[in-house]
């Protein structure tokens, strides 16, 4: 009889002890807002931020209610407004280039190569048409960092990093995150740390960071900050910068700290039950895995996989017999979004012509969770099954 995986693709690791003690003593206090501390108090939210700066190597860094807050709050403190147009990836989810339009912006999309990273040929060409590009390392997957950032330096582009999918993977050695002029962060459950919600941006510009503590509701109150510019540079942008409030609150902070300091660990476990599956999928025919550029170090906090120019019915086969075996995967080419699973051209409100070369990638891809409860055994049983059921559809002709 076939073997059937009964692991949750969605059930995370419990938070962890000391961060549950944190919670708990926030909760006893009761001072859950970040700016509610008794005179010499820092607040977890501020020791938060000074922590993730430290781990990013920022000057700052500022704590906020999501990934998506971060990314509108970035385009706003970074001077996109209504009219603008920005370069962002067309393999994206739909935070990103909902973000560029919450701000009445215009997302111009970047086509996306087979080894699911932006093209960097399709942006060269793109790139005298917007002076801002929003680059989504999507599902963790990082291009030449070194090129895109010699094309977007010489076209005087502003490069705002996605990195919801890389916190704690790296570029040559370098954060991800840390080559433009703001990166941004996710802290949602599904993410490398867990709050529920959240997220961060940081950025070495005062500036930019004295907007962002602006813009995310700081009411004035500069000094309750650790990881933010000096007095003097919020004097120069407080009058001009409005407030979107979207504060952490120090409960969601103090779930996280504990999460910080455990990533470097957690990123060692996620790759390796990553490097289990890649070596199962290894010559399946029909199946292309995807390639890492050597000069990343990622996170394989997911799987993905391509079955090129496969049609669509025998697609939705493999999908049916993988789920029949307990086995979820999520489809990227389908004609009708499903979940998450939207691309450049379910976003309707901010139309764009065809990319053929995208199109061809986009209907390809197959993506999966490999949350930290999986372990490398059931790994490896993902990838007998996923062998099993693509080899036995492609031998179907």
């Amino acid at each position: 009889m076939d073997e059937r995986f009964t692991g949750s693709f969605t059930q995370q690791e419990p938070i962890p002890e000391a961060g549950i003690e944190s919670a708990l003593a926030v909760l006893r206090h009761g001072r859950l807002h970040r700016y509610n501390v008794t005179p010499g108090e820092l607040s977890e939210t501020a020791l938060l931020e000074q922590e993730f700066a430290a781990l990013t190597g920022a000057r700052h860094a500022l704590a906020v209610a999501s990934g998506g807050y971060a990314l509108g709050c970035a385009l706003r403190a970074a001077g996109v407004a209504a009219g603008d147009r920005v370069l962002t990836n067309a393999f994206t989810l739909a935070p990103v280039p909902g973000a560029i339009a919450a701000l009445g912006a215009e997302p111009v999309y970047v086509g996306v190569t087979p080894a699911l990273t932006i093209d960097l040929d399709d942006l060269a060409a793109k790139a005298g048409s917007a002076r801002v590009l929003l680059l989504s390392h999507m599902r963790g997957h990082i291009c030449d960092m070194d090129r895109l950032m010699r094309i977007c330096d010489a076209a005087g582009i502003a490069v705002i990093e996605d990195c919801a999918h890389t916190m704690g993977a790296a570029w040559k050695g370098v954060p991800s995150g840390r080559h433009g002029i703001i990166g941004c962060y996710s802290t949602q459950t599904y993410k490398h740390v867990n709050s529920g919600e959240g997220g961060f941006l940081v950025t070495d510009d005062p500036e930019i960071a004295a907007r962002a503590v602006i813009l995310s509701g700081s009411y004035m109150l500069y000094e309750r900050h650790l990881a933010a510019p000096a007095p003097e540079v919020f004097e120069r942008v407080k009058y001009v910068t409005p407030n979107v409030s979207g504060r952490m609150d120090n409960l969601r902070a103090a779930i996280l700290r504990p999460q910080l300091r455990a990533l470097p660990d957690q990123v060692a476990r996620w790759n390796a039950r990553y490097a289990v599956v890649e070596d199962a999928l290894r010559d399946v025919p029909g199946l292309t895995l995807v390639p890492r550029e050597p000069g990343a170090a990622p996170v394989g906090s997911s799987f993905q996989f391509l079955l090129l120019d496969w049609a669509a019915e025998r697609v939705r086969e493999v999908l049916a017999r993988c789920a029949a075996r307990g086995v979820e995967l999520k489809w990227f080419g389908g004609e009708e979004p499903v979940g998450f699973t939207s691309r450049y051209d379910s976003w309707r409100y901010a139309p764009a012509p065809p990319m053929p070369a995208t199109d061809r990638v986009l209907a390809a891809i197959l993506d999966m969770r490999l949350p930290l409860t999986f372990s490398p055994e059931d790994c490896a049983q993902i990838g007998r099954i996923l062998r099993a059921e693509v080899s036995a559809v492609w031998q179907q002709g």
